[in-house]
């Protein structure tokens, strides 16, 4: 799983050594020829930063953005994984100290209040962790 994950986007601005690039996320089936006719395929614009001394790109530039795919899947861990681990946790807990369902439910979800809470706080840590490297399109 060492291949890289690459997106197309366009440098919306540079400030200092940081490059901001604007991608569109696009669900699998966006490029689907019947997409107008299914509401499963979306896309969003996001903005990239990436650390860039380099000087060689411009604004409004045409870039790839790069990044590891084992970083995608630290990322589905850290946002989804872990998360879903603590509501199940808590429900089995609250079900073994025999409190009502909803009780258990709604102790597992206001434990995901610190958990990203503390994601929040680490962010930075994060940002050094989750680096992409920008490359020009020929």
């Amino acid at each position: 799983m060492s291949e890289d994950i690459s997106h197309n986007g366009i440098i919306e601005k540079i400030d200092n050594s940081t490059v901001y690039v604007r991608i569109i996320q696009q669900s699998a089936c966006s490029g689907c020829h019947a997409k107008s006719l299914c509401a499963a395929s979306e896309s969003k614009e996001k903005i990239i930063e990436v650390p860039d001394n380099s000087g060689k790109f411009h604004v409004n530039e045409e870039v790839l953005l790069c990044g590891r795919s084992s970083l995608g899947l630290q990322a589905v861990l850290l946002a989804f994984v872990f998360p879903l681990i603590i509501v199940l946790a808590a429900i089995v807990a609250g079900t073994n100290l025999q409190w009502e369902e909803t009780t258990s439910g709604l102790t597992g979800l206001l434990l995901l209040v610190p958990y990203y809470c503390i994601l929040y706080s680490l962010r930075d840590r994060l940002k050094r962790r989750f680096i992409f490297t920008l490359r020009k399109l020929n």
